[in-house]
This record gives C-alpha cells, sequence and structure tokens, in this order.
C-alpha cells in the first residue's frame, strides 16, 4: 500500500493533466489556412527574405492573408515555385528574374597583401574588427569563409591559392544570404543575365590600389570611355555597371589593364573570367 498511493497519486496528476492538454488543443488552437501551408511546401525553404518578407513562413502567410498577391517574389525558387504558388492561390504567375552572386574581389592572398598576422577568431566578421581585416587592401575578400558557413547549396568555397571566396553560378539559388553575412559587403546579387562583372571594390585612387593589388581597379577611366552604351561609369575610383544599359558586348573588359571587369556567362553556369 505505501507504494501504491504515490503511484496512484501519479497517474491521477498524469491523466489530469493529458486532459487539459486535450481540453487546450482543442479550444486555443489557432486555424491554419491549408493554402499557407501548401504554399509553405512548395517554397525551397531558403528564409533568405528575398521576397520582402522574414521568411518562406512568412512569405506564404502573406499570400494566404492577401497581403500580397504576388506569387513571384521567390527568387531562389524561380519560375517553377512562382507556378505552383499560382496554382495553389489561383493567381497569374509572371516571369521571376533569376539572380546569382558573385564576389567583386579579384585578389590573391600572397603574404604580401597581409599586413599583420592575424591569430583570432576565424572568422571574417571577427577579422573586420581588427583594423579592418588583415589584408593590405581593406576592400578584400577577407578569406575566413562566413559566407561559406550561411549558403544553402553549398554554392562557394575559399580557393586554396587565392584565399579569396568564389561562388559556382550553377549552383548559387540567389537567396541573398552570403551578401548579408560578408562584413565587406563585397558579394553582390546580379540578374542571371548578365554578362560582366567588375570584380573589384576598392574605392582608393589607382595608385595605392597598385601598392596593395596588381588586379585591383586602378579608375584609368579606358572602360568608361570605350563602352558603346554608356553602360559604364568610373565613380568614387571604382568602375560600376549599369546593367539596365548593359548589352554585355565585352568590350570594357577587352580595355581593361588590370583585367578586374570578368566577362562570363551565369545562365550556363561558366565561371566569370
Amino acid at each position: 500500500m505505501p507504494i501504491l498511493i504515490p503511484v496512484l497519486v501519479l497517474v491521477i496528476i498524469a491523466l489530469i493533466c493529458a486532459v487539459l492538454l486535450t481540453l487546450s488543443s482543442i479550444f486555443f488552437s489557432v486555424e491554419e489556412d491549408e493554402r499557407a501551408l501548401a504554399v509553405r511546401d512548395c517554397l525551397p525553404g531558403a528564409n533568405c527574405g528575398a521576397c520582402g518578407f522574414s521568411g518562406c513562413d512568412g512569405y506564404a502567410k502573406a499570400l494566404s492573408e492577401g497581403k500580397t498577391d504576388n506569387p513571384s517574389l521567390c527568387i531562389p525558387g524561380g519560375d517553377g515555385v512562382a507556378k505552383e504558388i499560382g496554382e495553389i492561390m489561383g493567381l497569374a504567375a509572371g516571369d521571376v528574374v533569376e539572380q546569382v552572386a558573385y564576389v567583386a574581389c579579384n585578389g590573391s592572398c600572397q603574404p604580401s597583401e597581409r599586413k599583420y598576422v592575424y591569430d583570432g577568431i576565424k572568422t571574417c566578421v571577427a577579422a573586420n574588427m581588427s583594423y579592418s581585416g588583415d589584408r593590405d587592401c581593406t576592400f578584400a575578400c577577407l578569406g575566413y569563409g562566413d559566407c561559406v558557413k550561411v549558403c544553402p547549396r553549398d554554392a562557394i568555397c575559399i580557393n586554396p591559392e587565392k584565399g579569396i571566396a568564389e561562388i559556382d553560378p550553377r549552383k548559387c539559388i540567389g537567396c541573398g544570404l552570403c551578401a548579408k553575412a560578408c562584413p565587406n559587403h563585397i558579394i553582390h546579387l546580379i540578374n542571371d543575365t548578365s554578362r560582366v562583372v567588375v570584380k573589384c571594390s576598392s574605392h582608393n585612387k589607382g595608385a595605392q590600389v597598385r601598392k596593395v593589388c596588381l588586379n585591383g581597379c586602378i579608375a584609368c577611366g579606358k572602360c568608361e570611355k570605350s563602352c558603346p552604351e554608356g553602360a559604364i561609369k568610373v565613380e568614387n575610383n571604382l568602375a560600376t555597371i549599369d546593367y539596365d544599359k548593359c548589352t554585355g558586348c565585352g568590350t570594357c573588359h577587352d580595355v581593361c589593364p588590370v583585367k578586374c571587369i570578368h566577362l562570363g556567362n551565369f545562365i550556363c553556369g561558366a565561371h566569370f573570367e
């Protein structure tokens, strides 16, 4: 009897708790729109916020609640996901302009390009807190892989020879998480139809750039003068491309003396050269 009494008490408490939990789930449950669940299931799950909402759940909820009627906001999902969402919500799906990321740095990890030996936490954010990183160029890729860690598709790696991040356009889904993780803000998103990129982020004057990097933009202006569409300008000592005007002819690439303007094809998955 001394043993049975506490056992019975525990059983009774357990039954009461079970009943209370069951009643709570019935009376306090929040009904979920089945359409929101269906939309959430077809989204890629990157939770990148490229759609303008807090994540995949936020976008699905916004669609079901009528806060947006655009099924084509998911850039990582592309046209396929937009079509699925359109069918679920009864909306017309427009064309999704897919995007890809690229690293606007053309440097290397040569010892001459390090201004001190960094022995701290091996992250770009931590290294950037110490005199803007250990690179002589304060606009350079620090190479500690913060972008690699956040990429949901393993599309980024650190080149072992150059020590800078490289993005595989065949795997990149354009979520933009890498761009948000980069403390130097040198990872950019552009439409995958683009053909030309400037792989430099330095705003220093040409002479100063040459002291620390042989591959950096020296703001010579040859690209600006040669562009037949007026799509490239040198602003604040750095060549900048207006992709609304750029036709991808490659003239700027041909005349660039330091080869910091690269040509490639994102759609075909070719790396920029």
